[in-house]
């Protein structure tokens, strides 16, 4: 079957909450404002089904996946809608007793299409702040992950992945014609890397990404940079949704674009492993 040409995509801004039920609430409307608007996808940012850094008060909502309530919610929202979700990401169970930072692609029937865990996890030291330390309560993912989609092979990322090119160029070099990048990015980091790193891996790569994002102060003290970004193959910024949240943005995707800037620039048909000699 031919992929489609064109995608209506909804990209979502969200101040999540330190409960499933809140952010359930939030994303209800955003799925019905998108819906409404003719959107085909809904794509939600990093941990929009909880966000809380209470270690004890997260473990008392933080169950499996198949039981956890904010991907069922967006399951049936799914259904309700006849739209494709992207969840983001919402803290889940993993085998070792740590949390994963799980990611689920619904297609408009509710069934979940793919799942993905963050594969590199947010271990950083900026100067000026307390050292943040991911590793210490979720366990990285395992492998990368492409959904199949009547649109074409969708890459699946979150947040701190956008630091590491080698990662989308794989998802460039198997077909992806988007890119998911869900982000709760830090204010520092976000004034200084978000935009340009997000326009790199879509120069890069030759697809689209569309990079949903906290913004604001939250329930449990952190503060998110916001400025959800939409960028094309060629890097252009199609949409900003700024500081503010939560918001929507509804987009119409030219996916033949792909093709287009791949064929102008074959970057990903032309590279070169070439031995390094230091002198």
């Amino acid at each position: 079957m031919a992929e489609r040409g064109t995608l209506r995509a909804a990209l979502a801004q969200m101040r999540s909450a330190d409960t499933h039920d809140a952010n359930i609430e939030t994303v209800a409307a955003l799925a019905a404002q998108a819906a409404a608007q003719g959107a085909e996808l809904l794509c939600l940012p990093e941990v929009a089904g909880l966000m809380n850094r209470d270690a004890e008060a997260a473990r008392r909502q933080v169950v499996a996946a198949a039981d956890d309530p904010f991907i069922a919610a967006c399951r049936d929202l799914a259904s309700t809608h006849g739209m494709w979700i992207n969840i983001g990401s919402t803290p889940v169970l993993a085998p070792d007793g740590r949390f994963l930072n799980h990611s689920a692609v619904i297609d408009d029937t509710g069934a979940i299409r793919a799942e993905y865990d963050k594969v590199h996890l947010f271990d950083v030291a900026i100067e000026g702040q307390a050292p943040i330390g991911e590793s210490k309560r979720f366990a990285p993912g395992t492998e990368a992950v492409m959904a199949d989609t009547p649109w074409g092979p969708w890459g699946l990322s979150i947040c701190y992945d956008l630091r590491f090119p080698y990662f989308y160029r794989r998802y460039g070099q198997e077909g992806a014609r988007l890119i998911f990048i869900p982000s709760a990015f830090t204010v520092p980091t976000g004034r200084a890397h978000w935009e340009v790193l997000l326009r790199a891996r879509a120069i890069e790569t030759g697809a689209f990404v569309l990079a949903a994002a906290q913004a604001g102060d939250h329930a449990d003290g952190r503060e998110t940079w916001g400025h959800a970004l939409a960028v094309d193959p060629w890097g252009t910024v199609l949409a900003d949704l700024g500081r503010e949240a939560p918001g929507l943005a509804v987009l119409d995707l030219d996916l033949t674009r792909v093709e287009a800037a791949r064929r102008q620039i074959p970057a990903l048909r032309t590279g070169r492993d070439v031995p390094l000699r230091r002198v």
